[in-house]
């Protein structure tokens, strides 16, 4: 998962693209990188960290353009190396790239560029769409590009590349600077663009929107290319039929709560998924004293959830802001070394008390092993635990960092025949299994149909049912697993 941002401006503004880039921290933490479109030259600066850590006053004066790209990267593909850092440039005909996604066949696009000696410099997965959209731009007429020619390519690009994206395009079309913005057919990871005056904006959240002021102008539909140039109304293209199909863990986990993702507020809707989850504790009989969300994501759906149920909303923790996102760390051990700082328990919500503890999900486990360690040693008399999710059973192709199933701890503790979302029963024996092994006196998952009804629509939700809207073959699904478990020497931590 990472996450873009584009702007075509009537004035440089590679310093406004590393502000939107700040707003999209949290999609990635590995590196950033920037690249511009200036007077026939594309400067490109690329650094490892975050956004603020990596990029001075300095950089700006040698990345002057007026279509700029931004990335901030956390791999699903490759490792978190500069060498692997967006966005791409490609010489012929000159195109910038920055994406969000996974393309799932980089062997098979990499083998169609040897055809023609085009080699690549990367790991990452976007650098080969790149090449073969170069490619066939150049196919079609040396130079002088027009949009039609952009779609063509497109079409026959995406011919070749398989996965789920939303991706920036920058180049010059019919002799002006342009930038492109693409959603997959499915539209399974998200783009949004905006206004600020006679500038145009693109990025994968409505925050980096925010805080450029930048006015939402809505959503790039799945299947769709936006043409954009400074001063100019923009141009809405169809280069494919829209299936849509987005991700539902977006919602649940990866987004901002303040984002507006495919119309929807991410705050309402984990809301919603908190209030169906307090039917399933309500169900269950389960007494507390305190609901304790576990930060920073869980915070909306635990206080729905407290609402629900009449009992008091505590905030339990105090979070270091500094230690980033656990789960989108790049192995193991940098995981369990961050999560010793973390987070500070506030023994006085805790001791004597029984505690409902709300989280987003159970991926690998590693989080919930140490925070319910940190409340036994508070003094809580009980500790229930409620997942605003449904149990994580599946791998992720499509660009979240859970690529196998062995990583999973749901999944390890079912049966390997276990297939297609969890009856109730498989549901309770799961919730059972699960919070003897994590030293809980309950756990209740959001049932399948909770999350349905909360999102009531086309989606993805293949980590949960298995049901993938985009199925990946049998050689795609090994090499991804192949290059995870080769990037990534994680130890399984239940």
């Amino acid at each position: 998962m990472c996450g873009f941002v584009g702007i075509a401006s009537v004035r440089d503004c590679a310093g406004d693209v590393l502000l939107a880039l700040q707003a999209l921290q949290h999609r990635g933490q590995d590196s950033a990188g920037v690249g511009a479109l200036g007077s026939g030259i594309f400067p490109l600066a690329k650094r490892l960290g975050l956004v603020s850590q990596g990029f001075s006053a300095e950089d700006l004066r040698h990345l002057p353009g007026r279509v700029v790209l931004g990335h901030v990267r956390y791999p699903t593909v490759g490792k978190g190396v500069l060498a692997d850092t967006q966005p791409f440039f490609y010489r012929q005909p000159g195109v910038l790239m920055a994406h969000n996604g996974n393309f799932m066949n980089v062997p098979a696009m990499r083998e169609e560029l040897l055809q023609d000696s085009i080699h690549l410099l990367s790991r990452c997965d976007v650098e080969p769409v790149l090449c073969l959209f170069a490619r066939e731009l150049m196919r079609l007429r040396r130079r002088e590009h027009s949009v039609a020619d952009a779609v063509t390519s497109l079409r026959l690009c995406f011919e070749k590349a398989r996965g789920a994206y939303a991706l920036a395009a920058g180049l010059v079309l019919e002799g002006k600077e342009t930038l492109l913005a693409l959603r997959g057919p499915h539209g399974i990871r998200p783009a949004v663009w905006g206004s600020r005056g006679q500038d145009w904006v693109v990025a994968s959240e409505s925050v980096a929107l925010d805080i450029l002021g930048a006015r939402r102008q809505g959503d790039v539909e799945p299947g769709e290319m936006l043409v954009l140039r400074a001063g100019e109304a923009p141009q809405r293209l169809r280069v494919w039929e829209a299936r849509p199909a987005p991700c539902v863990f977006e919602y649940i986990y990866f987004a901002r709560p303040d984002s507006i993702m495919n119309g929807e507020s991410v705050y309402t809707v984990r809301r919603s998924l908190g209030e169906y989850l307090a039917k399933a504790v309500r169900a269950k009989g389960i007494q507390a004293d305190v609901v304790v969300p576990i930060p920073d994501t869980s915070r909306p759906a635990a206080g729905a959830l407290a609402e629900a149920l009449a009992i008091p909303y505590r905030e339990g923790f105090i979070k270091n802001r500094y230690t980033g996102r656990t789960f989108i760390m790049a192995s193991q051990t940098e995981r369990q070394n961050a999560l010793k700082m973390k987070l500070n328990p506030i023994r006085s919500e805790f001791e004597g008390r029984r505690v409902l503890v709300v989280d987003d999900s159970i991926v690998r486990g590693t989080t919930l092993n140490h925070t319910i360690q940190l409340i036994r040693e508070q003094g809580a008399t009980q500790v229930h635990l409620a997942i605003y999710s449904p149990p994580v059973m599946y791998p992720c192709y499509y660009g979240i960092d859970m690529s196998t199933r062995e990583e999973l701890a749901a999944a390890r503790l079912l049966p390997d025949h276990t297939r297609g979302p969890l009856d109730k029963q498989q549901l309770r024996e799961l919730e059972a299994r699960f919070a003897a092994r994590l030293g809980l006196d309950s756990l209740t998952y959001l049932p399948i149909a909770g999350l349905r009804s909360a999102f009531d629509r086309s989606q993805c939700a293949a980590c949960f049912d298995g049901e993938y809207p985009l199925p990946p073959t049998a050689e795609e699904r090994g090499w991804i697993e192949a290059d995870r478990r080769a990037c990534d020497q994680r130890e399984l931590p239940l």
